[in-house]
């Protein structure tokens, strides 16, 4: 399903307002189409439904997960670090107005938090989220090597001895988890790959 589809599909079992749809559409589509968006951009919102599509049936709201979806990297600059409290802001706030009850949005909002620290959690959605938000890392060596260049694309404004550090850094924390992925489904299928690619990527770094 196209991701303007699903995101009106999704709206309108909540508003039928079909005019506030496609605003919050254009808010969404205009982000994640910026011209510093290598990565996480549209197609990073398509691999993420194309990933949790195999395990809708373990999860428990698919509604709020596929709103986290939309959200979670909604606002992303490579200098912020507060890029997902002002994604979960802004999704509070938008899905306000579209008529999600309160504990629903309160659900999204910590969901797209969960995002930037990506520590397990208690609640199993929030682990399918965070495991289909890092599946790239387990991917063919190739494509992995594709996303380590669109990364580095958007982190262009640092030169390599301020990003090399820091990206060394991210991935020893990775390696240092006992598993990088949460949810038994995404580890048998991504875990030794990632691990793979991660230790020959640092190896480059």
């Amino acid at each position: 399903m196209i991701l303007k589809d699903r995101f009106e599909s999704l709206c309108l079992n909540f508003t039928e307002d079909k005019i506030l749809i496609e605003k919050f559409w254009i808010e969404i589509e205009k982000n994640y189409s910026g011209k510093n968006r290598h990565y996480h951009n549209l197609q990073h919102l398509e691999t993420l439904f194309e990933e949790i599509e195999h395990v809708k049936d373990k999860i428990k709201n698919f509604n709020t997960i596929s709103f986290s979806i939309f959200y979670h990297d909604l606002i992303y600059d490579a200098t912020s670090k507060l890029n997902e409290e002002k994604s979960a802001d802004l999704a509070k706030e938008n899905l306000g107005i579209v008529g999600l009850n309160n504990e629903d949005i309160q659900q999204i909002y910590e969901q797209i938090l969960a995002t930037k620290s990506h520590k397990k959690s208690n609640d199993e959605d929030i682990n399918f989220l965070l495991d289909a938000d890092l599946s790239i890392l387990g991917k063919s060596s190739q494509v992995y090597l594709e996303y380590t260049k669109q990364i580095r694309k958007e982190y262009s404004i640092y030169p390599d001895f301020l990003y090399k550090p820091g990206r060394k850094k991210v991935l020893q924390h990775f390696l240092a988890l006992e598993n990088i992925f949460k949810t038994e489904y995404f580890k048998n299928k991504y875990e030794s790959q990632a691990r793979e690619n991660i230790e020959y990527e640092l190896k480059s770094l």
